[in-house]
């Protein structure tokens, strides 16, 4: 089951109007996920719902697999702002067609950005558009153990995103052709060697993903694959790990909703309404996560910096008469 198909059914109070206050909003409990986007977003949620629609609101610690898992078996808490729906999309069309959850609102316009990145500076020098313009040019990157070779920078160990981008470069033939993948420890150490390379001007190829707060900080330049995604090949070699004879793909573009517990979404009103509303670019959401990271600030004082910078992005999710009671607020 495709999840564009259980949108128009299933969250049809998707509403193109603003949503309006409503006395009977209540109690809501918001999973607050253990990543920086999700958990500025969990707390814009909070302030709105709060301010703008008179709820009581809770957040409770969340990830995805135990958050999605509790939600389906007890119906609580009551939504997750943020979940990349292709990490539990088996269950979670189970979920849906057995009326347990509900999808709310694409929290992220784009959806995931993730790929192969290199500093825009470089791609502008060196009119580097695709991946293979890209891998024709191993000299550009250094960093490899093998100086004779490029390094391309892959993700910390465990994540899946580590397979699928050996496969592609062998695809491409990269490994043959002049690179080395080195590996990164963690997500931290990821960021540093990116914001070491366009620092200091050098090259700099790897995995990637956005909205981060480096993409907010640093300009970076997401390489076209040159063909299509072909989710037929993606499942039957690019995403299993060790595949013998992979081609060439594009990246999926990870589908980031909210998701509502069904017992919520019967007895929520406008809590619902507005959860199907609200949506912001990765553009925005890097800056606002560039903010928090520069200024060593919490998820709480980011989603204050969201709604005192981008009124022209979150008042066109509620009504003027909401929007004036969070402006006072703040």
């Amino acid at each position: 089951m495709k999840l564009r198909y259980l949108i128009p059914a299933l969250a049809g109070c998707l509403a193109t109007a603003p949503v309006q206050a409503d006395e009977a909003c209540g109690d809501v409990v918001i999973a607050e996920m253990n990543w920086a986007s999700a958990a500025a977003m969990a707390q814009i949620d909070k302030i709105i719902l709060e301010e703008g629609f008179g709820c009581d609101v809770e957040l409770v610690i969340g990830d995805t697999v135990p958050t999605f898992t509790s939600m389906v078996e007890k119906g609580e808490p009551d939504f997750a702002p943020e979940i990349w729906v292709n990490s539990v999309r088996e269950p979670l069309d189970a979920a849906v067609s057995e009326g347990k959850i509900l999808i709310g609102g694409e929290v992220l316009k784009e959806g995931g950005v993730q790929g192969f990145w290199i500093p825009a500076a470089l791609a502008e020098e060196h009119d580097l558009k695709t991946v293979a313009d890209a891998l024709a040019r191993p000299e550009l990157f250094p960093g490899a153990e093998d100086g004779t070779k490029g390094a391309f920078h892959t993700c910390p160990p465990g994540w899946d995103c580590g397979p699928i981008s050996e496969n592609l470069l062998r695809a491409y033939g990269a490994l043959d052709g002049g690179f080395e993948i080195v590996e990164t420890g963690s997500a931290a150490a990821l960021d540093g060697t990116i914001a070491r390379a366009v620092e200091r001007g050098e090259g700099w190829i790897g995995y990637y993903w956005g909205p981060t707060a480096l993409l907010g900080k640093y300009e970076m330049t997401l390489l076209d694959f040159g063909v299509p995604f072909d989710a037929q090949e993606w499942a039957r070699c690019t995403s299993v790990p060790d595949c013998q004879d992979p081609k060439k793909n594009g990246w999926q573009t990870g589908e980031v909703y909210s998701l509502a517990a069904a017992p919520f979404a019967e007895k929520a009103g406008v809590a619902m309404d507005y959860v199907t509303k609200r949506s912001w670019d990765n553009a925005t959401a890097s800056a606002v996560l560039a903010w928090m990271d520069e200024n060593q600030a919490t998820s709480e004082d980011g989603a204050y910096f969201f709604l005192e910078s981008f009124p022209d992005v979150w008042t066109a999710w509620v009504s003027p008469e909401v929007a004036e009671k969070v402006k006072s607020a703040l």
